[in-house]
């Protein structure tokens, strides 16, 4: 729950009070008087400890994150349209005029995108998946953008080529480019900044604000207030924290799916992901393409896939295609094995290599099984099987395809555009209050009143050593939520700072 205001225990009319630090307290200790009947002062319970601390953290990350998230949230609800609008944009290219009785062998399909576009090398070919679908070549070629393809259309029937586009991955040019909207607004590497840092910091805004509301509504001992809005409040602000309250409850386990598994496949903390799911041998598996009497010098491992369903596969020379079994006998085995459409066929990438056909269904269920495959002999040299991921290699492929709204198809679309209203919703509304509890009095100019400070001094040593330990520790793994994090503690330290000189005037 994206809230920016904090909540005052005291009601809506508590008055303002000077910002001050919660995360450290640097007053010297009050001596009360003491007496042999006198005892020392309770120690605070956890949530009582960490309230003011989640308090305090949330008010921040709402206003200093709450505009990237605002972003991510806008960019996110544009891209739930490109599985509408691509076949629309895209119709020429996709489909084909009439369905035939029967398709040309796959190696003439590619020989006739070859003779409309000599430039490059085939990387790729992706068979229709369904009758009424065209054939995809896919092309390495210089005179496009970094980490794209040229993907040329053919009709299987006839032959006829229908046109040939610029693909990131298996994206056609409209959902590319909303993809790269919201990944990094167009900007390249620095602009992956902006949503690395929304993942990086949703789940922790999320956590806190339900952590609060959660506590707040068990006070009241109305637990339909999670859900349900309190719209007859008297107070026009409770009535907005209510809505904020129960739009959060309800998104929270999207919200939370959505920064886990953007967090994925972002840059930094993306690479830190890879390496403790490496070290725990939770990676996703690799099929080897090196073939059993292969100069060892000459081995290169099947590369990892992108998310987008672009291959690692280096660009090769045509006389692969024909050489041997060829794509026609590659893809025959393929089938032969079990293997069902959609498939993509990725070429040897060097001598001593197999060819390699994989399943690249995302809708469930998921096929994900892959064979490789020696073009001299036809023999089957590794297999791959989705059921033999890791748990965690399956949820992360399981998760990746949910956030891009390929698992349950439209439904899972619809769901995707509603998180991402919702999230814009909390935004709004979490910024609305921070307008309501703006101060009107000669008290001050700053957001309104904010919660205690000294509360990590009051809590048991064991709690704050684990707070602290953990903040670390995520902000390693993490690091557009450490670096953030050390930037609230240096303002509120300076907020602190200016309370104490006005005090002492």
């Amino acid at each position: 729950m994206t809230s920016v205001t904090p909540r005052s225990t005291e009601g809506d009319t508590a008055p303002a009070q000077p910002p001050t630090a919660v995360l450290t307290d640097t007053r010297p200790p009050t001596k009360a008087a003491t007496g042999p009947g006198d005892l020392p002062p309770p120690r605070a319970g956890i949530w009582e400890a960490l309230r003011p601390l989640v308090h305090r953290l949330h008010f921040y990350a709402g206003i200093l994150v709450g505009p990237f998230l605002l972003v991510a949230a806008t960019t996110g609800l544009l891209y739930t349209t490109t599985p509408t609008l691509e076949p629309i944009v895209h119709g020429q290219e996709l489909f084909v005029d009439e369905v035939g009785p029967t398709t040309f062998a796959m190696d003439q399909q590619v020989a006739a995108a070859r003779d409309a576009h000599p430039e490059g090398s085939v990387v790729q070919v992706r068979p229709p998946a369904t009758p009424d679908r065209t054939t995809r070549v896919v092309l390495a070629v210089d005179d496009v953008p970094e980490g794209y393809t040229r993907t040329v259309f053919v009709d299987p029937y006839t032959l006829e080529v229908q046109g040939a586009l610029p693909t990131f991955g298996e994206w056609l040019p409209v959902r590319a480019w909303f993809d790269d909207l919201h990944r990094n607004l167009h900007l390249g590497e620095a602009g992956r900044w902006y949503s690395e840092l929304a993942a990086s910091w949703l789940w922790v805004v999320a956590l806190g604000g339900l952590a609060m509301w959660v506590a707040r509504v068990a006070r009241t001992r109305k637990a339909r207030r999670l859900v349900v809005p309190e719209v007859r409040a008297r107070s026009v602000r409770k009535r907005v924290l209510s809505w904020h309250g129960a739009v959060g409850t309800l998104a929270i386990v999207g919200l939370l799916g959505l920064s886990v598994t953007g967090l994925t496949w972002s840059e930094r903390a993306g690479a830190n992901i890879s390496d403790v799911r490496a070290a725990l041998s939770w990676g996703t598996p690799q099929i080897d393409t090196a073939l059993p009497d292969a100069d060892p010098s000459a081995e290169v491992q099947g590369g990892e896939h992108d998310h987008s369903g672009g291959a690692g596969s280096a660009a090769t020379s045509d006389d692969v295609l024909t050489a041997g079994l060829g794509i026609n006998g590659a893809l025959a085995v393929a089938r032969g094995e079990g293997l069902r459409d959609p498939l993509q066929i990725t070429p040897p990438d060097g001598p001593g290599q197999a060819w390699t056909v994989s399943e690249v269904k995302r809708s469930w269920p998921l096929q994900q099984d892959s064979v490789a495959i020696d073009g001299r002999s036809g023999a089957v040299v590794d297999q791959l099987d989705f059921e033999g991921y890791p748990l965690p290699a399956k949820l992360t492929t399981m998760g990746i395809s949910l956030h891009m709204g390929l698992l349950f198809g439209i439904w899972n679309q619809l769901a995707l555009a509603a998180l991402a209203v919702g999230l814009i919703t909390l935004i709004v509304l979490g910024y609305r209050m921070w307008w309501l509890r703006r101060p009107t009095r000669a008290l001050g100019r700053g957001p309104g009143p904010l919660p205690p400070r000294g509360g990590l001094r009051r809590a048991p040593t064991w709690l704050a050593v684990a707070v602290i330990a953990l903040a670390a520790g995520v902000g390693w793994v993490l690091p557009w939520f450490g670096v953030p994090l050390a930037v609230f503690l240096l303002v509120d330290l300076l907020l602190a700072a200016r309370a104490r000189r006005r005090i002492a005037a």
